[in-house]
């Protein structure tokens, strides 16, 4: 069962909402996150990166830092920027990119669910970056930035959210500034709330899509509140964390693809001729090549692209993880042929997503690389499958858009 929970959110004044929405912390780096906060000093980039309000010589993840970040929240509060629902609720959050929809259930999902993995995942979490999450939700003592979860969808959930929002005005509908349109209701009917509670319980897993630092980090708070509270009874606001619920039919996954510094001391010649070992070449062209069946990737090369297909027997087809085309091109070509190892810690390849198309490709190897391999993008099917299994994908197999905005709603722990 997945168990969702109704809460009083935090979020932004209405008519505030499209100054104070922000990608996620993770988007940008210091200098980045600090020019955008200059120039919009109501973005909750502010409250997320708190070390935009420092210069250099202050270290990202010091004390000071989730300390102002802490007074940056409850600034916000004690302004009217930011306030509080009376009443606990449910959330409709509808995300719409270049006409395409996609509609969420924003609600909160339990930590022992995370724990019984029944909330299934398909990451490694890195350390360092999950201690500053943690950090950051401890000091806030709130989730502000939600997970992204998926469910095998049901129709009797679209249901109910499709009428809610026909006979319902958004509380927030906006454009903004990269022209994906954002709309929110809140729906505070109990029984409507039920309902949806309800057929949540038939649901037998959910699948973190992205997110994967930020619900480990919410969960170790939520455990770590536990601590400090030895009479907990399972209902605080702490045993659950923030998080968007969408249908898995209304996802996309774009290609995550990958650039490769040099040919590892080999010619074109030589490369090439490698690669004809596992792979067959299907066609040459001056004009971009975006591969659109499994198994087959378009590589740019000396201003030429590729088409190349990995033959019979280079992959196991029943394995959900080795099946994936990013495993394919790892193990068959990456690995043993241009000798890239960990693709976490390799510096000689980097990854684009495929958001900024096959120009940036073309560009990369004019400028800083040698190489680069369009992929076909990772199903959702392929995503789920991976985490039912137990298994654990390879690094970069996901790029998912739009983007969740953080500061549109938040969740107290207390």
């Amino acid at each position: 069962m997945a168990k969702i929970k109704a809460f009083a959110g935090i979020r932004p004044n209405e008519t505030m909402a499209k100054e104070i929405a922000a990608l996620p912390y993770d988007v940008y780096n210091r200098t980045e996150a600090k020019a955008i906060v200059e120039n919009n000093p109501l973005s909750f980039l502010k409250v997320d990166r708190a070390e935009t309000q420092f210069d250099e010589t202050i270290d990202t993840y010091d004390a000071v830092v989730y300390k102002k970040a802490q007074d940056l929240f409850n600034e916000m509060i004690e302004k009217g920027q930011l306030i509080q629902d009376q009443k606990t609720c449910l959330y409709i959050y509808r995300l719409t990119m270049k006409g395409r929809s996609q509609t969420g259930l924003v609600a909160c999902t339990s930590i022992d669910e995370y724990i019984a993995d029944i909330i299934k995942k398909h990451e490694l979490t890195r350390a360092a970056k999950e201690r500053d999450r943690i950090n950051h939700v401890d000091s806030l003592d709130a989730n502000t930035g939600p997970i992204f979860l998926t469910y095998r969808a049901k129709d009797a959930i679209d249901e109910i959210v499709n009428n809610w929002m026909e006979n319902n005005p958004p509380i927030y509908d906006f454009v903004a500034d990269d022209a994906i349109k954002h709309e929110m209701w809140c729906i505070d009917d109990v029984a409507i709330i039920e309902s949806l509670e309800t057929l949540f319980m038939t649901i037998p897993s959910l699948y973190i899509a992205d997110g994967h630092h930020r619900a480990a980090s919410a969960v170790k708070v939520g455990l770590l509140r536990r601590e400090q509270h030895k009479d907990y009874t399972g209902a605080e606001e702490f045993n659950y964390f923030l998080s968007v619920i969408f249908p898995d039919n209304q996802l996309k996954i774009f290609d995550y693809n990958r650039v490769v510094k040099d040919l590892d001391g080999m010619t074109p010649e030589q490369f090439l001729g490698s690669v004809k070992e596992s792979f067959d070449i299907i066609r040459t062209s001056k004009e971009q090549i975006k591969p659109t069946e499994k198994s087959t990737f378009g590589m740019f090369l000396e201003d030429t692209w590729y088409l190349i297909k990995a033959k019979e027997g280079t992959y196991r087809k029943e394995d959900p993880v080795l099946s994936l085309d990013v495993s394919v091109l790892q193990l068959n070509l990456l690995a043993p042929i241009l000798g890239v190892g960990d693709p976490r810690t390799d510096e000689r390849i980097d990854f684009v997503g495929g958001i900024r198309g096959l120009a940036e490709l073309e560009r990369r190897v004019k400028t800083d690389m040698m190489l680069a391999f369009a992929l076909v993008p990772t199903s959702v099917d392929e995503l789920m499958n991976i985490a039912d299994a137990g298994e654990l994908m390879p690094p970069k197999s996901t790029w998912f858009e739009p983007k969740l905005r953080s500061g549109l709603i938040s969740h107290l722990l207390h």
